[in-house]
């Protein structure tokens, strides 16, 4: 392996044909013959370079590939200035969404890098109010996927900001907390579920992640959950519904077999399939020879019920042929 000190750079930027790029594909091949040569460390420190000076969104791109890839702790700094500094690639690329693209990648590469170093940056960006949206879904994306708790509070604070007028950030934040797991971000996201229907088409989306991030938190024994799953359960959405019903399954709370069971009776079938589906997961298949034979099952019930045990079937002989 070749000694770091002794490396010349512009040298290699030359060989790999990095500023007079013609062929980013040639070049990217050049630089991946690398590693055949350098150590890890050694590399992470020549693709920084090359980031650096790189003259084109395709190889700049290519080269942050190549970073996320070695996921090295020396290209960290790099990749949070590139992020931070917006002016960062002004002087090589003037498409604003190239540049927007590159910043988007740059979170991916600061999420898979798993780095809590990154959690500041990443909040900086994601609270900037002249921050461009894409950036902002990004990074809490990014957030969640690093899952420090340190992020959890701002992330709240995203929720609760009425000048936030992105739907689709708050989604992402509200995704993030879901990814990150901690109990105090119940009380929003309750609050989220409890707010009056039909406030906004959009607000549906929000409800239905919210829903997921709570069946990824423990909640068991809070009572203002069970309250917002059973107000959730009347929701004017099928698919809150729904996700309700899975929150509930999951659960292991005392009351969700019965609350489950009224769900049987909705009047949308993708709903009572759900239900169907979700009181078999819990009690297994005598619940659906019970709502078979129930005279106050539905016909939607019933027919979801015979379909799901003839699923079953088929399975069960599927499985007996190969033996």
């Amino acid at each position: 392996m070749a000694d770091s000190y002794s490396i010349d750079y512009n040298r290699l930027a030359y060989e790999c044909g990095i500023v007079n790029c013609a062929d980013t594909r040639g070049c990217l091949e050049k630089i991946s013959a690398l590693k055949d040569k350098y150590s890890d460390d050694e590399l992470a420190i020549i693709y920084n370079y090359f980031f650096e000076i790189a003259p084109t969104k395709e190889l700049i791109l290519g080269i942050l590939s190549l970073i996320d890839k070695l996921r090295n702790p020396e290209s960290l700094a790099v990749l949070i200035d590139a992020l931070v500094i917006k002016d960062k690639f002004a002087s090589r690329i003037k498409d604003e969404e190239s540049i927007t693209q590159i910043r988007v990648n740059i979170t991916k590469a600061l999420a898979n890098s798993k780095n809590s170093k990154a959690v500041n940056p990443l909040l900086y960006c994601l609270n900037n109010k002249d921050e461009n949206y894409k950036i902002k879904l990004s990074c809490a994306d990014a957030l969640g996927k690093i899952g420090d708790k340190y992020a959890v509070m701002p992330l709240v604070n995203v929720l609760e900001d009425d000048e936030e007028s992105s739907v689709y950030v708050k989604e992402s934040a509200v995704s993030a907390l879901g990814m990150i797991g901690d109990e105090k971000a119940l009380d929003s996201l309750v609050s989220i579920l409890e707010t009056t229907k039909g406030f906004m088409s959009k607000f549906t989306f929000l409800k239905e992640r919210a829903l997921e991030a709570l069946n990824k938190i423990n909640h068991k024994g809070d009572p203002k959950v069970m309250k917002a799953l059973r107000h959730s359960l009347s929701d004017e959405s099928p698919q809150v519904r729904i996700n309700a019903i899975e929150v509930l399954m999951n659960s292991e709370e005392p009351e969700a077999e019965e609350l489950i069971k009224l769900m049987l009776k909705d009047n949308d079938r993708e709903v009572v399939k759900n239900a169907v589906i979700a009181l078999y997961n819990m009690l297994g298949d005598d619940i659906l020879h019970d709502i078979l034979n129930s005279s106050v099952s539905t016909d939607f019930a019933k027919i979801e019920a015979e379909a799901l045990l003839i699923e079953l079937e088929e399975e069960e002989n599927e499985e007996n042929s190969d033996e």
